[in-house]
């Protein structure tokens, strides 16, 4: 299980002794649910927050990909490709074009074709892992997906300091949640009804279908900053009381 060099960051060994500090074990549901509105954000059916360890990707949280393990070879997921960019890592047709750097055949068993993937980068810069979405049919990724997902990697990351913060506590997760849905209560109904007006739409390319989906944009940013709002305020809230 050895990883192949190609796969290694050029930071690797600053980047394993980041990775130590979020290798907090434990059921903490946060992560699940925070994948779960990740993949109704960006309107896709898979979506993973992961941490890529020395030889194995651990997917920390996991919504829509129950077939695979909890962690998985590093030279067989594509979050060992992602790790090594800055921005985002996109693949719009898997079968078309897969990715050389790493086996294929987990890839290609799980019909996986359309794969982004933005690294969570720690304050120093270490890439410990990822925010990916993935989808089973091909498709692209709009530039206001890109930015997005940049918000909600940022998110992913703070729910690792989170994590840390509770060490194993897993009460307080559960209220937090709470908390957060009251706040971006009112952006995931104004997304539900976005989604079925454009179901109504003869094509996805009327003008009303276009407009809904740019309301359906702009609204999930707005979402993943209240996020972003709620969840510093609770890392640095556990912090004062630490």
């Amino acid at each position: 299980m050895v990883t192949p060099a190609h796969l290694l960051a050029s930071n690797e060994d600053q980047r394993l002794a980041a990775l130590q500090a979020y290798q907090v074990s434990g059921d903490v549901p946060f992560f699940d649910e925070f994948v779960r509105l990740t993949g109704k954000l960006l309107r896709v059916p898979i979506a993973l927050v992961s941490l890529v360890e020395a030889d194995t990707v651990w997917f920390r949280g996991n919504s829509g990909l129950e077939e695979v393990p909890e962690r998985v070879p590093r030279k067989e997921s594509l979050c060992s490709v992602a790790i090594l960019n800055e921005e985002a890592t996109v693949f719009e047709n898997l079968a078309d074009q897969p990715c050389t750097l790493i086996d294929p055949t987990a890839v290609g068993d799980l019909g996986l074709r359309f794969y982004a993937g933005f690294p969570l980068q720690t304050a120093t810069g270490e890439a410990i892992g990822t925010l990916c979405v993935i989808d089973r049919q091909p498709r692209i990724l709009a530039p206001e997906e890109s930015a997005l997902m940049r918000e909600l990697a940022d998110v992913a990351l703070l729910l690792l300091d989170l994590q840390g913060a509770l060490g194993s506590t897993t009460a307080p997760a559960s209220a937090l949640w709470n908390d957060i849905y009251t706040a971006i209560a009112g952006s995931l109904t104004r997304l539900d009804t976005l989604a079925g007006l454009l179901q109504w739409e003869e094509a996805p390319d009327t003008p009303a279908a276009l407009a809904y989906q740019a309301s359906s944009r702009e609204e999930a940013i707005v979402a993943a900053q209240a996020l972003h709002q709620q969840i510093t305020s609770a890392v640095q809230q556990l912090k004062r009381q630490s």
